[in-house]
């Protein structure tokens, strides 16, 4: 079994620094971390182990109890800031530079007089961040979803870990749907999303079949298995190597590797390393019986 790594995959520059910023604190016991810092379940045990508190992403209504409060990568809306310090929180913003360029951009189409449909996942900490700021929206999660929203002026973004195909049919299935309209789209997905999911399109015309490593709560780990999905090749979503499972993987001989972008390097490499255990293993067990 041969083993073949994503050009790009991984931690992005936005989980990198959220995760600097949080281990340069000197004091976690006094910080809650509002939500998952990322969508990766070693790294939230890790956090734990430092002694931040966590607000389940799901349950975020409530006031944390310590008086500092991280914002996570995936951002808030600006009406939660306000909530937040006028219950007397001091923030502390992880917020990733290209999600802010979606919030942005939404409010861009608000004040241009646009309808903003957000191309994303609902209840995704992100959508609900870009929305909560927006008076009336949409949030389309597929092209099936697409309308005729009524609105003279209709404005397109997408959450930042969008697979650009997606978005792509959304957009056109939008368009179809409400001819006439002035339509804007704004393309907001983030460069390490694309990078990531071009690097899988790649590898998916090598391989017999991919192992994508990552939370199972990551929008864009999921999406890349997706990816294998849609174009028939075997996929296994594993979030460790312990996860492998090598009677499934002893059917291929070309296995390709690719990670979410809440990853961290070092559950990579265990996964590969256990990868290429295995491979050892079959190579031995062949030699073996040849003789």
């Amino acid at each position: 079994m041969n083993v073949i790594r994503a050009e790009a995959m991984g931690f992005c520059f936005g989980v990198r620094d959220a995760l600097a910023l949080a281990e340069s604190l000197a004091h976690p016991a006094g910080v809650t971390i509002h939500g998952e810092l990322v969508h990766n379940e070693r790294v939230l045990v890790e956090l734990g182990r430092l002694g931040f508190r966590q607000t389940p992403e799901a349950d975020r209504e409530g006031v944390p109890e310590t008086s500092h409060v991280l914002i996570t990568a995936h951002g808030i809306s600006g009406r939660e800031r306000t909530r937040l310090t006028q219950a007397g929180k001091s923030l502390i913003d992880a917020t990733c530079p290209l999600v802010r360029r979606v919030h942005e951009a939404a409010r861009d189409l608000v004040r241009r007089g646009y309808f903003v449909v957000v191309i994303g996942r609902p209840g995704h900490a992100e959508v609900e961040g870009i929305v909560g700021d927006l008076d009336d929206c949409a949030i389309v999660a597929d092209e099936s979803q697409a309308r005729d929203f009524g609105f003279p002026k209709i404005g397109l973004i997408c959450q930042s870990t969008t697979p650009p195909a997606l978005a792509e049919r959304v957009r056109t299935a939008i368009v179809r749907e409400n001819p006439e309209r002035d339509i804007a789209y704004i393309d907001t997905i983030c460069r390490p999303t694309k990078d990531r999911q071009e690097a899988v399109l790649e590898l998916l015309r090598n391989v017999d079949a991919l192992v994508v490593v990552g939370g199972r709560q990551s929008h864009n780990t999921r999406q890349l298995a997706q990816l294998a999905t849609d174009r028939g090749v075997p996929v296994t979503h594993v979030q460790c190597a312990e996860d492998l499972d090598a009677v499934w993987l002893s059917r291929f001989r070309t296995i390709g590797l690719t990670a979410g972008t809440s990853t961290p390097d070092e559950v990579i490499d265990d996964v590969e390393k256990a990868l290429r255990r295995l491979t050892f293993a079959q190579t031995k067990l062949v030699a073996e019986f040849r003789s």
